[in-house]
């Protein structure tokens, strides 16, 4: 596939999730406007029904990442054998998803006749939170490294989705685990929000988690030939 192609496959597919997991969030607290936990198990189900959705729509164009820090995970993975992005696809994949995420918080938002754009003000700072996104965001990476360099890759939208919507529960900051995702719901001041200034923190967390899961990938996983990506090399290689 072009690169036009791939990224703005990666725009789409960033955008629904990002719709996804917003508007998932404003219909849960509707839905059940007293109840916090029911809450966040509508949140967690939709988005990751959502998510392995997306992963068997997009993945034949382009990988299926939605993430700049799996996007730079396939990057460095390949670097030496060419089998991953390449520094002008990465930019290009972390461009089109920061995009792609900034779009689906105003189409949630839209969806639910609310204003366009709305500031967030849920404010999500702290060490056990920052932990919290290392720590799912680790984990990620390391399941999308194992099943890509198993022979596993044909599994990954039911692992990935059940993975992150069982993340919602284990990590205290209900994984967000995706720098692009972080960004897009700074737009949106509903159930799924955060503020600007808590934004940074998380975003290094994550990538924090993602250095460390590549070098446990390195250790537990040693096969540089196969990049880290959700899609299949075959399914990489789809004809235009």
């Amino acid at each position: 596939m072009s690169l036009p192609r791939r990224a703005g496959a990666e725009l789409a597919g960033t955008a629904l999730l990002v719709a996804a997991v917003i508007g998932s969030g404003i219909a849960a607290t509707r839905l059940s406007p007293q109840d916090t936990g029911l809450q966040l198990l509508e949140n967690a189900v939709a988005t990751a029904l959502a998510l392995g959705a997306l992963i068997l729509t997009f993945g034949p164009v382009s990988g299926a990442h939605f993430n700049p820090v799996v996007s730079a995970a396939d990057w460095w993975s390949g670097r030496c054998t060419g089998t991953g992005l390449t520094c002008r696809d990465l930019a290009a994949y972390v461009t089109a998803q920061i995009a792609g995420a900034i779009t689906g918080a105003v189409l949630a938002n839209l969806m639910f006749d609310l204003p366009a754009v709305t500031r967030a003000h849920t404010l999500r700072s702290g060490t056990h939170l920052w932990l919290a996104e290392s720590v799912a965001t680790f984990g990620l990476i390391l399941l999308i490294a194992a099943l890509t360099r198993s022979g596993r890759a044909g599994t990954a939208p039911a692992a990935v989705g059940a993975y992150i919507g069982a993340a919602y529960w284990w990590t205290s900051s209900t994984s967000f685990a995706n720098p692009a995702v972080t960004i897009g719901r700074m737009f949106s001041d509903t159930f799924a929000g955060i503020t600007p200034a808590s934004v940074p923190g998380f975003v290094a967390a994550q990538l924090i988690g993602g250095v460390l899961a590549l070098a446990a990938v390195a250790w537990w996983f040693p096969h540089p030939g196969r990049p880290i990506t959700v899609a299949t090399p075959d399914q990489r290689k789809a004809p235009t």
